[in-house]
């Protein structure tokens, strides 16, 4: 049997390249080795306020976008974590066996909430619901970055203690993930990870943004003193642009020095221009392809929700059972 796979993106934001070359082609490239499990989060996504209605609409073209890329609705679930209750119903659970210290502990909580007056309680608990979104599906692998590192620990930490308590009800996932794609950072900010909470105009590129705009994104990103591409002594906007062409295009190490040693700024930022839009245009096309077409997009999300329900109501109903709460089959 294929071990299964859940990973997840927030729908709030716009969805950049970073977001492709460092979580969505790698779920393609990995989707027909995997039982794979892939969530629009949008319960994640109200830990901030969000506008009803634009919230809604990003769901949909998250889900466009997933599509788009080249998931497949045939090897792989794509499911909104709403439609399926049994997310919010383990995070309850799973919520009163977690001791607010590990919470409290997480850098992410510790950093936004230090930059905010006041946070609500749902930045606390987030955690935790990450963990019930994959502890839900007995998911064996998460295909995480680095800076999700600390919630997947977390994770194994609560399957753990709520296995201790209660016996082995979850399965413990595994550290050892599939490869994630290439770290992509901001093209103002190259020592920042690009980002789709961040309000320059010429931090990210969109998936969705025009082809133009594009263009001049690469050509305004910022680089260093140097006139020239020198592998030995580059800046950080300089090994980013590099990075986003070599992660586009699949260049080896050794073609990358070949082709772009000494090339001047400028000739770089139009190969990566030209290279980012050969790969961004056909994904547009087919997103606005699926977009047009009648009831497809929602028909895809209740297959998608109806597939993985009886997975999910199975494990709540296992949680409740040993935690002794009553249930119909009590």
């Amino acid at each position: 049997m294929k071990k299964r796979v859940f990973s997840g993106i927030q729908p709030s934001g716009n969805l950049h390249i970073g977001n492709y070359l460092g979580a969505l082609k790698n779920w393609v490239r990995i989707q027909k080795d995997y039982e794979s499990i892939f969530g629009i989060v949008d319960l994640h996504a109200i830990t901030a306020h969000q506008d009803p209605a634009e919230l809604h609409a990003k769901i949909e073209e998250t889900a466009g976008l997933f599509l788009a890329c080249g998931i497949d609705p045939q090897e792989s679930t794509i499911m909104v974590q709403s439609s399926v209750h049994a997310h919010a119903e383990l995070a309850w659970l799973l919520t009163c066996v977690t001791p607010v210290g590990w919470l409290e502990r997480m850098t992410q909580y510790k950093a936004k909430s230090q930059a905010q007056e006041t946070v609500g309680d749902g930045l606390l608990q987030y955690p935790v619901l990450m963990a019930a979104d994959i502890l839900l599906y007995q998911a064996a692998i998460v295909p995480v970055g680095d800076d999700q590192s600390q919630h997947m620990e977390l994770t194994r930490d609560i399957a753990q203690r709520f296995n201790t308590l209660y016996g082995d009800t979850f399965v413990v996932p595994g550290t050892e993930l599939p490869a994630v794609g290439a770290r992509i950072m901001g093209l103002d900010e190259p020592d920042k990870k690009m980002s789709k909470s961040a309000t320059g105009t010429g931090h990210a590129i969109g998936l969705l943004d025009p082809i133009g705009q594009i263009r001049k994104k690469i050509m305004r990103a910022t680089t260093d003193s140097n006139p020239a591409v020198d592998f030995e002594n580059m800046g950080a906007g300089v090994a980013n642009l590099l990075s986003i062409f070599q992660a586009f295009g699949e260049w080896s190490d050794q073609q990358m020095r070949d082709h772009f040693q000494g090339l001047r700024y400028g000739d770089l930022k139009k190969e990566v221009a030209e290279m980012v839009i050969s790969k961004i245009e056909p994904i547009q096309k087919r997103f606005n392809e699926i977009m047009s077409e009648p009831g497809y997009l929602a028909s895809v999300l209740k297959q998608g929700a109806e597939r993985v329900t009886p997975i999910a109501d199975s494990t709540v109903q296992v949680a409740k059972q040993r935690m002794g709460l009553y249930t119909a089959a009590n």
